[in-house]
């Protein structure tokens, strides 16, 4: 522990903030977490035991409430997101040119963890989530994680959503739009935030979700089906410099 606070202080010294100095305890320090790594695996060992996931394929005439054009797939109620035909052209790739689908978003979403300081390091509040195309069903994601503007609608009811829409008082630490990958988004881009809550933000919380510090969720990184892509990328941001 000598070693790691000698490590933060000289951040300090250096002229770092005293945020910067907690992240890099966040991620040096072994002792503090709230939980060890093997209850982490059991949570979501357990989590993978409760949930089952069906993807049927079915013809594109058979989708409810969607609308197929000459160029493009989309919702009737303009939702969620639209599938379009594009040619893509370029000169220095062994395939000039070539025709694909792209996913074009709706509206912005919104990608964000909380994060709050327990034990004098931070946690980052990670969710258990449920998509389709997981490749063992649940994936560790960010506190908040919607990827379409469908979220504005009242009857989706995001858990901790009112952290990052301005409803709640909390301290942003990191606020930035991100473009998503382009080989099959169409100039997506997502608001990816992460906000600071205080000690009267209870360690209790929602089902699917639970507590882990910045090390802990690094060594999760290390291998695969852990950790979804938008969570990656936005830990990624979580830097002391």
């Amino acid at each position: 522990m000598n070693l790691i606070s000698s490590l933060a202080s000289s951040l300090l010294y250096k002229g770092f903030s005293d945020f910067q100095y907690d992240i890099l305890l966040s991620q040096l320090r072994e002792n503090g977490a709230l939980y060890n790594l093997e209850g982490l695996i059991s949570w979501f060992t357990r989590l993978k035991s409760l949930c089952e996931l069906e993807v049927t394929r079915c013809n594109n005439d058979e989708l409810d409430k969607w609308r197929i054009g000459e160029w493009e797939i989309a919702h009737i109620e303009e939702k969620f997101f639209k599938v379009i035909g594009v040619e893509a052209a370029i000169g220095n790739r062994e395939v000039c040119s070539w025709c694909q689908p792209l996913i074009e978003q709706r509206q912005m979403g919104i990608i964000g963890f909380i994060i709050r300081k327990i034990n004098g390091i931070y946690h980052l509040l990670v969710q258990a989530k449920l998509e389709a195309g997981n490749f063992d069903i649940l994936e560790m994601a960010p506190t908040v994680q919607c990827i379409t503007g469908s979220y504005q609608k009242p009857e989706w009811m995001v858990p901790y959503l009112d952290y990052f829409t301005g409803k709640k008082n909390v301290k942003i630490r990191y606020d930035t739009l991100q473009s998503e990958e382009g080989g099959r988004f169409f100039h997506e881009q997502n608001r990816n935030v992460v906000a600071e809550v205080d000690e009267s933000f209870s360690l209790e919380v929602e089902p699917y979700y639970i507590w882990m510090t910045l090390r802990q969720a690094k060594e999760f990184i290390k291998f695969n089906n852990y950790f979804n892509i938008e969570a990656r990328g936005l830990i990624a941001c979580i830097s002391v410099v």
